[in-house]
């Protein structure tokens, strides 16, 4: 141990951690994680999906590949592509300026929803008909693994940014978006209705055939994703929502999703590590 390393560790300050590269040619997978090292679980199930087809097909992200590539699925996080990036149900973020949107050209092969594909197509970017948030695959990938336990009549997942909103309250039944992302589904599975805010909380829910309410706690999120997700899995219009928990349940559940798995996951970007 250096000297420097026995007086950080006298003082207990831990030294950055530096950036772990491959050292060859791989793909390189992006998505988005909070700053302070927690793991929102509806970002973090963009490793879960990829990681779990990956291994279905005997593959690991850390394989050797012939070329260097890089990937973005799941999430708003289109505006962190750079060119000739391959995207997979990845969607536009409503909250972010155009011009942090660098790209001029990207290989999609699907995107999350009709919205996202017109931004798309009006930047000259080809864009296939595939819709749907991959996280719409997890009853179809985890086949088995989660079962519906009906515990109680409703349960909340607020988004990241609502969570301290939805606590001062008070409120019962409420499901943490930084609780892993298998308890986050496991406690999902125990209502028998979901009010969220959280997206990936409105899409696992109906995923597993769950009735949903959108509620609206705060003007944080900017409603494109919600619509995006929306129409992309089969529905037309635009998300309404509640601003009560009252409210929600008197609305009932949204639609019910009209979505084919099968186009989804025969989209995912093998091609990327053959």
């Amino acid at each position: 141990m250096s000297i420097k390393e026995r007086i950080l560790k006298k003082l207990n300050i831990q030294q950055p951690v530096k950036e772990f590269r491959l050292p060859f040619n791989h793909v390189d997978f992006f998505y988005w994680k909070p700053r302070d090292g927690s793991l929102n679980f509806g970002d973090h199930l963009s490793y879960v999906i990829v990681s779990k087809i990956l291994a279905d097909n005997n593959l690991l992200l850390e394989e050797e590949t012939t070329n260097n590539s890089r990937l973005i699925a799941l999430g708003s996080v289109l505006h962190f592509a750079n060119e000739a990036d391959t995207i997979w149900g990845t969607g536009f973020n409503g909250k972010i300026s155009l011009d942090e949107h660098t790209y001029q050209n990207l290989d999609v092969r699907a995107v999350r929803g009709p919205l996202t594909r017109d931004f798309l197509l009006r930047r000259n970017i080809s864009v296939p008909e595939v819709y749907g948030d991959p996280a719409l695959l997890i009853p179809h990938i985890f086949t088995g693994k989660f079962q519906k336990s009906t515990k109680r009549k409703y349960s909340i997942v607020p988004n990241l940014h609502d969570l301290s909103i939805a606590r001062t309250r008070n409120w019962e039944n409420i499901i943490s978006p930084l609780n892993s992302w298998n308890k986050c589904i496991t406690e999902i599975l125990e209502a028998e209705f979901i009010i969220a805010s959280s997206l990936h909380g409105l899409i696992l829910a109906e995923a597993f055939g769950i009735p949903a309410r959108y509620i609206r706690l705060s003007e944080e999120e900017n409603m494109f994703k919600y619509n995006d997700y929306y129409q992309g899995s089969g529905r037309s219009g635009e998300m309404e929502y509640a601003r009560s928990i009252e409210e929600a349940l008197e609305m009932g559940g949204m639609q019910p999703i009209n979505f084919d798995h099968k186009k989804l996951l025969e989209a995912f970007p093998l091609d990327l590590w053959k």
